[in-house]
């Protein structure tokens, strides 16, 4: 009896097609979009180098040194040398952000104030600094020559090393990408919510059968939430090789430890819905509108709709963070792609395990002392 009310309540689910729709389709078409609208964040804040013409002449030919300095920025500047007349041109179209020109000494032309100006003349007033300081130390020690004092001025050493504290790169999109998969999680309560209702005689004819049937109610409860599980996992599944393999976003290579996040969120979604549906005693429309309102506001604490969220809500009322299902599972994600230890991992996991248990129990103890005067 156990497989074939299982077999038949899959088939009851995948024909479902407004079901269908927001628990596969409309989570793939947001995450399509998502990617349409993030993906040149990272791109637009690259550091694009500086565009800067030098005037060539006999002043320049002049200053070897200031030719070789130049010539070290490659990181910094793109360097076109040409005539003054081309350069003020260039200037003009706003191809370049300014122009050197030594007229006996070195000046720098633009034609309006920004951070690109502010580069060239950083560079300018640097490579002035370390001149002066060569010509008074020839000036005042011509000895120091043999030293290799030289050497230590025009150097320049980096002391500090930029280390990521985690194992990946900070990539500002992926969470948005969580939080969607937490939604989709979450979603899985459309399935546990069907099932639920489909068992209670009071909200459909099908629960009427149910209950008029010589079966065990554990049995047919039991059996329904496993398919709405199958099928929510298969449908996450589905999400992940989408993002992963159409989108190109990177979760990481721990396949272990996200399919177990996977499953768990799963879980805790439809077992989420079920806890709806036993414990609200409304119509199905009712308990549909009070799970996507739920559903919205955890993901939009989580950071779906404004990322900064997440980081207000774990700095400022961090016990709405653990209470938060959505943010576990986004968490967890998070901590497998960021982290080194798997410490913030396990926390969110035995969380979310804690909500699927709690929810469970008191659905299976509502339904279970549920009467009917008739049917």
């Amino acid at each position: 009896m156990f497989l074939f009310n299982y077999r038949y309540r899959l088939k009851a689910i995948l024909r479902d097609r407004q079901l269908m729709f927001w628990t596969l389709l409309f989570p793939i078409l947001l995450a399509t979009l998502f990617n349409l609208a993030l993906s040149n964040i990272t791109t637009a804040e690259e550091f694009i180098k500086v565009p800067v013409a030098v005037v060539q002449n006999a002043e320049l030919d002049a200053n070897p040194a200031f030719t070789t300095a130049l010539d070290g920025t490659d990181d910094l500047f793109t360097v076109k040398y040409t005539t003054q007349t081309e350069a003020e041109a260039l200037l003009k179209d706003n191809q370049i952000s300014g122009y050197i020109l030594f007229d006996p000494d070195l000046n720098l032309v633009v034609n309006q104030s920004g951070l690109n100006q502010t580069i060239i003349r950083g560079f300018l007033d640097d490579f002035l600094q370390s001149s002066a300081t060569i010509v008074t130390v020839i000036t005042e020690n011509p000895t120091a020559l043999d030293s290799g004092i030289l050497a230590g001025v025009s150097n320049r050493n980096e002391y500090l090393t930029a280390v990521s504290a985690s194992k990946s790169n900070p990539d500002p999109i992926v969470n948005y990408f969580y939080t969607l998969i937490a939604m989709t999680c979450l979603y899985g309560g459309f399935l546990g919510l069907k099932e639920v209702v489909a068992i209670q005689a009071d909200l459909s004819d099908v629960g009427a059968r149910i209950n008029l049937a010589p079966t065990n109610k554990l049995n047919v409860f039991m059996s329904s939430m496993l398919a709405a599980t199958t099928i929510q996992l298969a449908e996450l599944l589905i999400l992940l090789a989408f993002i992963i393999g159409v989108l190109g976003i990177s979760f990481g290579n721990q396949l272990g430890y996200i399919a177990l996040t996977c499953v768990v969120g799963s879980l805790t979604g439809v077992t989420f819905g079920a806890f709806i549906a036993s414990v609200i005693k409304k119509g199905e429309g009712f308990l549909t509108g009070i799970l996507i309102a739920s559903t919205m506001t955890m993901c939009f604490l989580a950071g779906m709709m404004y990322a900064d969220m997440k980081y207000i809500v774990t700095t400022k009322i961090p016990i709405l963070a653990y209470l938060n299902p959505a943010n576990l599972i986004t968490d967890s994600f998070y901590a497998l792609y960021y982290y080194n230890t798997y410490t913030q991992f396990f926390t969110d996991i035995l969380l979310l395990c804690g909500f699927t248990v709690i929810f469970s129990a008191i659905t299976y103890f509502v339904l279970r002392r549920q009467k009917y005067a008739s049917l």
